[in-house]
C-alpha cells in the first residue's frame, strides 16, 4: 500500500473480534485497536485534525509555535503533526507521563516541560499543567494552543473517523459501545455520530475514580490516560447511557487479562474498559454486539501497569494477590473509599434511571448494579 505522507496513515484501524476474553458471555465482542495509528493511540486523530484545521483557517503557518497540555498520547500526536507541518511544538506534561512518551515527543522535535508539583489549591497535576500553559501564552501571545479540552475538531475526528469506521464495519448492528472518558473527545464524537445517524447503539462511558467527570470528586490517580482533574468544556451536556467507574487496580487487572487471553498489550485505559465490559456483559441481552475502543498500546505502561514491583508499591497489591485477581478474577471489597475491587467497578446509569447514581465522591451508595438501558430498571 502506498500513501502520501505519514499523517495519511491515521485512522482505518482494525476492528478485531475478541473470542477468548469472555468465551462464556452471551455477547459478541469487538475491539477497535487504535494502537495501529502511527503514534500508537487514538489521539493521533484529533491531533492531526486540530492542527490541519488551524492551518486551513489561517491561525497557523509554517514556523509558528504550538503549545499544549497532555498526559502523553496527545503530545505524541501533536509532536508528529507539528513536525510534519513545519511547526514548533512546546508540550506540557506531568510526572505521571511515562518516559517513552516524553522521549518520543523529543525525538519528533518537541520541547517538553514536565510538571512535578500539583496545584497548591486543588492538589491536581492537570490544573498545574494548565497554569503553566496560560503563563507561557501570556509570555508568548503569538503562540497557538489547540486546546484539546474544548476544540470541536477533537470530537469531530472521532465522529467522522472512529465511530464511522466501527459502524460501517459492523453494518449498523452495534448494540453497545464501551469508551474511556478523559477530554471526552472520543466519547462526544461517538455520541454525535450515533445521534446523527439514528443508531440504536447505547454508549457506556468508563471513567476513573478520582476523576471529576460526571459528578466525580478529584483525588489522586496513579495512571494517566483516563479521567480528568478539571471538567473539560467538551464534557458539557454529554449524556452516555451508562457510566462505569474503575480504579487504577481495575485497569491493571483488565490490561493483564487482555494480554493473557487475547495477546493484546494495551494501555491503562483499555484495561479499565475491558473490566467494565466484564462487569456488564452478563447483564446485557443475549446476542448483543459490543465494541470497545482500545485507545493505545501498552509500551508506555511496561514500567507501571505491567510491572509487578510498581503495582505492589503504588497500588498495594503484591504479586501473588495480583496474579490471583488476573487469573481467577476473585473480587474483594474495596480496601479504601473510592477504590473498587478489581473486577467490581462502580456501575451506575444517568440520574433519573431508577438505579444507583454517582455520589459526590464517585462511589455508589448502593451495591453496583447494571440494567439494560433499553428496557429500564
Amino acid at each position: 500500500m502506498r500513501v502520501a505522507g505519514v499523517l495519511t496513515t491515521i485512522g482505518d484501524t482494525p476492528l478485531v473480534q475478541l473470542e477468548r476474553y469472555l468465551p462464556d458471555a452471551p455477547v459478541q465482542l469487538w475491539a477497535k485497536l487504535e494502537s495501529a495509528n502511527p503514534g500508537g493511540s487514538a489521539k493521533d486523530r484529533p491531533a492531526a485534525r486540530m492542527i490541519d484545521a488551524a492551518i486551513a483557517s489561517g491561525q497557523l503557518v509554517a514556523g509558528d509555535t504550538v503549545v499544549e497540555s497532555t498526559s502523553g498520547n496527545m503530545g505524541i500526536g501533536l509532536a508528529r503533526a507539528c513536525c510534519y507541518r513545519d511547526l514548533r511544538f512546546v508540550c506540557i506534561v506531568d510526572s505521571r507521563t511515562n518516559e517513552l512518551s516524553v522521549a518520543t515527543m523529543r525525538a519528533l522535535g518537541a520541547q517538553v516541560h514536565v510538571v512535578s508539583e500539583p496545584d497548591r489549591e486543588t492538589g491536581d497535576l492537570l490544573t498545574a499543567r494548565l497554569h503553566l500553559v496560560r503563563r507561557l501564552l501570556d509570555e508568548h501571545p503569538h503562540w497557538f494552543r489547540p486546546d484539546q479540552y474544548s476544540n470541536p475538531a477533537n470530537p469531530e475526528s472521532h465522529r467522522v473517523g472512529t465511530m464511522r469506521e466501527i459502524d460501517e464495519a459492523l453494518e449498523g448492528t452495534l448494540d453497545y459501545l464501551f469508551v474511556a472518558a478523559g477530554t471526552t473527545g472520543t466519547l462526544g464524537g461517538c455520541l454525535a455520530y450515533i445521534t446523527e445517524n439514528r443508531r440504536h447503539t447505547r454508549v457506556v462511558a468508563v471513567d476513573a475514580f478520582g476523576s471529576v467527570l460526571f459528578g466525580g470528586r478529584a483525588r489522586e490517580r496513579k495512571l494517566p490516560g483516563m479521567g480528568a482533574g478539571v471538567q473539560p468544556r467538551l464534557a458539557e451536556d454529554l449524556k452516555p447511557d451508562l457510566l462505569v467507574r474503575v480504579s487504577d487496580l481495575d485497569c491493571v487487572v483488565g490490561c493483564r487479562r487482555l494480554a493473557r487471553r487475547e495477546a493484546i498489550v494495551a494501555g491503562a485505559s483499555s484495561g479499565g474498559v475491558m473490566l467494565a465490559i466484564e462487569q456488564t456483559a452478563t447483564t446485557l441481552p443475549a446476542g448483543s454486539v459490543c465494541a470497545a475502543i482500545l485507545a493505545d498500546n501498552g509500551a508506555g505502561y511496561l514500567g507501571t501497569v505491567y510491572d509487578d514491583d510498581w503495582v505492589a508499591r503504588e497500588l498495594d497489591c503484591p504479586p501473588g494477590q495480583l496474579d490471583e485477581l488476573v487469573t481467577i478474577g476473585r473480587t474483594k471489597p474495596p480496601a479504601v473509599e473510592g477504590r473498587s475491587a478489581a473486577g467490581s467497578p462502580s456501575v451506575h446509569t444517568r440520574s433519573g434511571s431508577g438505579v444507583p447514581t454517582a455520589c459526590s465522591d464517585g462511589s455508589s451508595r448502593a451495591p453496583a448494579s447494571v440494567v439494560d438501558p433499553r428496557r429500564g430498571p
